[in-house]
């Protein structure tokens, strides 16, 4: 191979050929650019929480446990705290409602009461300065600035939070240790230890959790202590977590969605890879006679392949290096859009490994998705030169040919499981996407034969002809429906889904649709709450028992020894550690299934005695997570009275309706006697009418919670927004690679269509004329290609939906109408922008190019 040859003949047909395929290099380079971005982001984000990670938790080490930390704990706190260099805090954390005397208004909050220097590490922000300080004094709270917007109240005005009453003495701007989404329930309100204890908030059935702080002194390895005495923290189902994992915990979460991220950037790339293979395709149909004479005059094989393939490479590289630049120009900008989101301040810094990532792999799809199409050239004789339109195409099995489509297939397998989070992901990505431009390509080619075959003999010359450009010579319709079908695919995709969760977790307030949760109701509290409701004119009332129970044994054997087994495969940990709160009744729920066993009989059944154990009824996957059937015993601790019950049933729960769920369902006369507390649900039509409600309870009963349930869905729309802010963003990515190669499909044809529309102008037809043919071909384009696209979105989005998120799946017609119309509109106004110069030039101009 003359290596020299290649060069220059690269060098040359560039000079002629760099406009036409630039257009598929702008894909290479969003492509590259998203890669980048989201890498070099991803890598910036965890270095910065690494970099602050016992700011972000405040401490060194942290526990937490859902009751008062036992002795055998304590000990171990003091055996750390009372080292020198060694302090701890505290803080318990319970939701609550906060009532404004002054004006009656009440709200939801987050009562945080702070013991000790806390945090232990970072500093509090308030406003005034010296507010946080003053929560050492009973008597005083600093409050999020939201608590006084929402009970329109300042700074000196007094709170009720339970029993007690605290001054407003300032508002909190940032606490090292909560990140936005932790305070998106409720706002939060700081008050001293003293200050929860005279509330009354603290009664048994409390939601609370308690949280240990505690700066570790030098000489002590945190981990290596943590890792003694796992055992008795397990035992005593107390939490702990380091600094270390806390950071890893926060930078796991982030890497997942950045991977998730960078596989549609993948998919933005790996079209325009689409594009560069549609456009060398046509490019090298067209220098096939070139590339005869070339041989005619010596060149060889090898030297004409390898300067059409440099030619190929150098756009790529030269993509890719404007990638590059585009994704660090992205990257320093995403912590000023994204500062509200972020748990700590990012500094963006040009990641290397990112760099390389992004050059290697635009240059690596350039030239992949270019090698079959310039397998073409390496089967041009001398001979072509002078029999090319009597020589057949060959038809027979090159395993050259097929070694390049097997590298490729592998290429799109290595990069999808590289960028995804986890392999079988990267593997569902690969077939996704091979799925997706399979189907889309069926279509292109049904669109072909269909138009040739079935074209509409008594329609217009101009809807004719349109249709006949579709399977002309150097027709560019299969790369126009798979650029902007795939296009269309994603952003559909995106939208379906986005649509179907927010319905799904959307609150229903109808007439008959409960909008208000009561929880922490005592049992003599009952009747008076129950009348306190509808005295406010609120209906529907449903009060439930919940009863907290931990496993206490699992088909005979004890949780001690299940927990210690390492070996023998069993239930799953988490399912035997947690608290449940378990209820009991006599009827099955409507969003309740039995699929095996059987329901109780109506009415309390007698289990007192030790005659038989009580039947439960236990939800479907939780039985999987145990392990049990029906049949199973399982024995419960209940507040320190251990209960033998046996699974009747096995129940399926449908979470996505509001209703009160349980994991565990009791027979009636099991757990009458045991400590409970209630949850009510109840309607209240106007938000006039909520706000009476939940003021008159506070007043009444100041222990009881209320959550307004139109507050909640506000929380559920602002974190998916969060996200889908995202995911849409990315999704624009693959939106505008699929015009960026529709235009470029188009723009390969364009020479044809010149050609064409000045023989018809030379035979008398009309500019209107070649304005409808170019028109009805545009228009059957975009229309077969949306509707291909969205076909696609509807079944992976359904897929996704019901499989994967277990949602009920929503059809938004009006959006996938608007994104069709969107699609055709796109299809037309880059062939129109496109075919300016097939109307404007002169059609002797046009011949005598076309004939030098």
């Amino acid at each position: 191979m003359n290596l020299r040859f290649a060069l220059r003949l690269a060098a040359r047909e560039a000079r002629s050929t760099t406009r036409r395929l630039a257009v598929y290099m702008l894909s290479i380079v969003l492509g590259v650019g998203a890669l980048v971005a989201v890498h070099s982001f991803r890598v910036d984000v965890t270095r910065s929480i690494q970099q602050e990670s016992r700011r972000l938790l405040g401490a060194d080490l942290r526990f937490t446990s859902s009751r008062p930390f036992p002795d055998s704990v304590m000990a171990l706190v003091d055996s750390l705290s009372k080292m020198p260099g060694g302090e701890e805090s505290r803080v318990t954390t319970l939701l609550s409602m906060a009532f404004a005397p002054a004006n009656g208004a009440t709200r939801l909050v987050q009562v945080r009461a702070v013991e000790g220097a806390f945090p232990l590490y970072g500093q509090v922000r308030s406003d005034p300065a010296d507010a946080w300080s003053e929560l050492g004094r009973p008597g005083r709270a600093v409050v999020d600035p939201a608590v006084l917007i929402q009970l329109e109240v300042g700074t000196g005005d007094t709170l009720s939070v339970g029993l007690a009453r605290v001054e407003i003495v300032g508002t909190v701007a940032d606490v090292p240790t909560d990140l936005a989404f932790q305070t998106a329930i409720g706002p939060r309100v700081f008050v001293s230890a003293s200050d929860l204890q005279r509330s009354g908030l603290l009664s048994t059935g409390s939601l609370v959790r308690h949280q240990l702080f505690l700066r570790v002194p030098g000489e002590v390895d945190v981990e290596t202590f943590l890792d003694e005495r796992r055992g008795l923290l397990r035992a005593q189902r107390v939490g702990a977590v380091t600094a270390q994992d806390y950071a890893e915990d926060l930078a796991s979460g982030l890497e997942v969605l950045g991977r998730f991220l960078a596989l549609v950037g993948l998919g933005a790339l790996l079209l325009g890879g689409v594009g560069v293979a549609s456009a060398v395709h046509v490019f090298v149909k067209e220098k096939l006679t070139a590339v005869a004479v070339l041989r005619c005059l010596g060149a060889g094989q090898a030297g004409v392949f390898s300067a059409y393939l440099l030619q190929a490479g150098g756009l790529g590289l030269i993509g890719s290096i404007l990638g590059v630049l585009l994704g660090i120009g992205v990257q320093r900008m995403l912590p000023v859009v994204l500062a509200d989101y972020l748990p700590v301040p990012v500094a963006p810094f040009p990641n290397l490994a990112a760099i390389l990532a992004g050059l290697g792999t635009g240059l690596w799809v350039a030239l992949a998705f270019s090698l079959d199409p310039l397998m073409t050239v390496r089967d041009v004789t001398p001979l072509h030169a002078l029999r090319r339109e009597f020589e057949p195409e060959r038809s027979r099995l090159d395993p050259v040919r097929l070694g390049v489509w097997t590298v490729l297939v592998l290429s799109i397998l290595f990069l999808s499981v590289w960028q995804a989070p986890r392999p079988m992901v990267g593997l569902a990505f690969a077939g996704a996407l091979a799925v997706t431009l399979a189907v889309l390509g069926l279509v292109a080619t049904l669109l072909i034969r269909a138009s040739r075959r079935f074209l509409p003999g008594a329609a217009s010359y101009a809807v004719r002809q349109g249709f006949a450009n579709l399977f002309r010579p150097r027709n560019q319709t299969v790369a126009v429906v798979l650029a902007l079908g795939f296009g269309v695919f994603v952003v559909a995709t995106v939208f379906l889904v986005e649509g179907s969760l927010l319905q799904g977790l959307s609150f229903e307030t109808g007439e008959q649709r409960s909008n208000l949760l009561l929880f922490d109701i005592q049992e003599d509290q009952t009747t008076g709450v129950r009348d306190q409701l509808i005295q406010g004119g609120a209906e529907g009332v449903e009060l439930t028992p919940i009863v907290p129970a931990r496993i206490a044994s699992l088909k005979g054997r004890r949780v001690e020894e299940l927990l210690a087994d390492s070996v023998a495969r069993g239930p799953e940990r988490w399912a035997v550690r947690r608290q449940y709160r378990n209820t009991f009744r006599g009827h099955l729920a409507d969003t309740e299934e039995i699929v095996r066993g059987s329901w109780w009989d109506e009415g309390p059944s007698p289990v007192s005695g030790g005659e038989r154990p009580a039947r439960i009824s236990v939800e479907s996957e939780l039985a999987e997570d145990l392990d049990v059937e029906v049949g199973d015993r399982i024995g419960w601790d209940v507040q320190g009275v251990e209960i033998e019950t046996v699974v009747a049933s096995i129940r399926r729960v449908d979470w996505n309706r509001f209703a009160p769920n349980f994991f565990v369902v009791f027979e009636e006369g099991a757990l009458e006697e045991a400590p409970r507390s209630y949850v009510a649900l109840a309607h209240a039509g106007t938000e006039e009418q909520r706000a009476r409600v939940q003021r008159d309870l506070v007043r009444a009963f100041p222990n009881v919670s209320v959550l307004d349930l139109t507050l909640v869905q506000e929380t559920v729309d602002v974190i998916l927004s969060r996200v889908s802010r995202a995911v849409r963003a990315m999704a624009a990515f693959s939106l505008v690679a699929g015009v960026l190669v529709l235009i470029g499909s188009l723009a390969t044809s364009r020479f044809q269509r010149m050609r064409e529309s000045a023989l018809l102008r030379t035979l008398g037809a009309e500019r209107t004329l070649i304005v409808r043919i170019l028109l009805t071909e545009y228009v059957a384009l975009g229309a077969l290609a949306a509707t291909g696209g969205l076909l696609l979105a509807g079944i992976s989005s359904w897929l996704l939906v019901r499989f994967l998120f277990d949602f009920d799946f929503a059809l938004r017609a009006p959006g996938l109408l608007a994104i069709w119309a969107g699609a055709g509109v796109l299809t037309l106004a880059a062939g129109v922008l496109n075919s300016r110069g097939v109307l404007g030039r002169p059609p002797l101009v046009v011949l005598r190019d076309a004939t030098e």
